[in-house]
């Protein structure tokens, strides 16, 4: 029996189905309205992650589309019935695979039992199509709903993560807020910082031992550091001194704690949002969810390992300014020897924002494990093969609460503030329109500079070879080194 198309269904169920729809999508659109009102007021940097928000979703609305226009053409597309064998998340009796692999393309077990065949929302139709070739569908529409329900359900997981970790975090460094208040209420000057900081336990605490051990164990208390206490009262005022002298030198009472949160808001605008690069792991994931190969297992210790791996950093480079500071201080190198200093020699490669594509992909992988999990256990039940064994997916759960509680409660504030001890500060220190203004003004410069090299160079091209000796070559320097000024007069600003 086929199923009934809109000329067969009575036009209140038609009305009533679509009012429905219409009237929960209206509450949502007015509900992100209201949200946007009220964060463009307070938290100009949520308001745009919230813009993400809806950017995603109008993406996954356009991936619905496509998949509704092209459903049909995907169904016609025929391949031989053997390339069906290999590759299965789900593997049984020959019998059992038989009648899901039919169900599958658009026929029921019952119904092939009976001799009879009946449509699956179209499914049968397309099932006849390649049956007449002697094949099999590429994918019955059942299936392509399922894959469609699964990229929704993956796009959501990872928004609502993110804002869970990021709001978990600014939760847990509210009380460094009352750190910067206490600092600005005692009208703290350098010198009187300078000498607090000879006597707080930064230095004793994160450089006891430090030169007579090994680097094994420098690195193992830095991994085991992570989990207790990863920012304490002294490291955020030392990290604090250390920035404020290296780039806010005459303004002493600069409010570290406000920067820092603005930038870890802006920060979130990038990780709220899937990449399309991390589109490509989601495919090679599905593809390798083979029955037997437990794979999902497999992958859901990489975050975790990466996270560890990026909070024993983290934590090692906390270690490593103290220690310059013990050393700087034992050499008597005076006032200004004896405050952290900031590098990006500190990072992997150089770079501070390398961690934070790290943790992005961190939360999109973990984001995929609990998207998948709670998919398959709605869609096909707990006792489905393609849950994996129980130990396995008990312990992909576990992993995953541990690296989203780790991730909120630890990595994210240490990344909030030791991502500041590089060589540049972020433009978060500026108004948005200021940030913007100064933005555009670095791109002009960088553009004027490539294209004053490009005339300089083709000028050099048509002088006579006397002309490009040693006084062309310093010449040439000379111009150049004078064109560079306005892009050396940003470099400190990370945008």
């Amino acid at each position: 029996m086929s199923e009934a198309t809109l000329e067969d269904t009575p036009t209140w169920i038609v009305a009533s189905v679509c009012s429905v729809i219409v009237l929960i999508s209206f509450v949502f659109e007015r509900a992100l309205h209201h949200l946007g009102k009220a964060l463009e007021r307070r938290r100009k940097t949520l308001y745009e992650a919230l813009l993400k928000l809806k950017e995603e979703l109008m993406l996954l609305g356009f991936v619905s589309l496509l998949l509704v226009v092209f459903q049909e053409l995907i169904q016609k597309i025929c391949i031989d019935e053997s390339l069906m064998e290999h590759w299965l998340p789900c593997r049984g009796a020959p019998a059992a695979t038989s009648a899901s692999a039919t169900a599958h393309h658009g026929v029921s077990s019952s119904a092939v039992i009976n001799g009879g065949r009946r449509m699956l929302k179209g499914g049968g139709a397309a099932f006849g199509h390649c049956s007449s070739e002697g094949k099999v569908p590429l994918l019955s529409l059942h299936a392509l709903e399922q894959v469609h329900i699964f990229i929704f359900v993956l796009a959501i997981t990872q928004v609502v993560l993110s804002v869970a970790t990021v709001l978990l975090g600014l939760l847990q460094m509210r009380i460094w807020m009352h750190w910067e208040n206490t600092i600005q209420e005692e009208g703290s000057s350098a010198p009187k910082m300078i000498a607090r900081v000879q006597k707080i336990r930064f230095v004793q605490d994160r450089c006891k031992g430090y030169e007579k051990a090994t680097w094994v164990i420098i690195w193992l208390r830095s991994f085991f550091k992570q989990f207790y206490g990863s920012v304490s009262n002294d490291d955020y005022i030392a990290m604090r001194l250390g920035f404020v002298m290296e780039h806010f030198r005459g303004h002493p009472k600069f409010n570290f704690y406000d920067y820092m949160i603005k930038a870890l808001e802006k920060d979130f605008k990038r990780v709220v949002s899937i990449k399309w690069y991390y589109w490509i792991f989601v495919m090679i994931f599905l593809l390798v969810n083979v029955t037997g190969w437990h794979s999902y297992f497999w992958i859901s210790l990489v975050p975790l390992a990466l996270l560890l791996l990026i909070g024993t950093k983290l934590e090692h480079i906390i270690n490593k300014l103290a220690y310059e500071v013990a050393s700087k201080h034992a050499a008597g190198q005076g006032e200004g020897g004896i405050v952290v200093s900031p590098s990006d020699e500190l990072f992997w490669f150089h770079s501070p924002r390398l961690v934070l594509v790290l943790i992005h992909f961190i939360l999109f992988q973990n984001a995929f494990e609990f998207a998948y999990f709670f998919w398959t256990l709605v869609m096909f039940g707990v006792n489905s093969c393609i849950m994996d064994s129980l130990g396995y997916s008990v312990s992909r759960i576990i992993i995953c609460v541990v690296v989203q509680v780790l991730c909120s409660y630890s990595t994210l504030p240490l990344y909030a503030i030791v991502s500041h001890m590089g060589s540049s500060f972020k433009s978060a220190v500026f108004a948005d329109d200021v940030a913007e203004h100064l933005r555009g003004w670095a791109d002009g410069a960088r553009r004027r500079v490539r294209r004053s090299a490009t005339d300089v160079d083709a000028s050099c091209l048509g002088t006579p070879a006397a002309g490009r000796g040693w006084e062309g070559a310093a010449g040439w320097r000379s111009l150049m080194a004078g064109r560079s000024r306005p892009t050396q007069q940003l470099r400190s600003i990370s945008f």
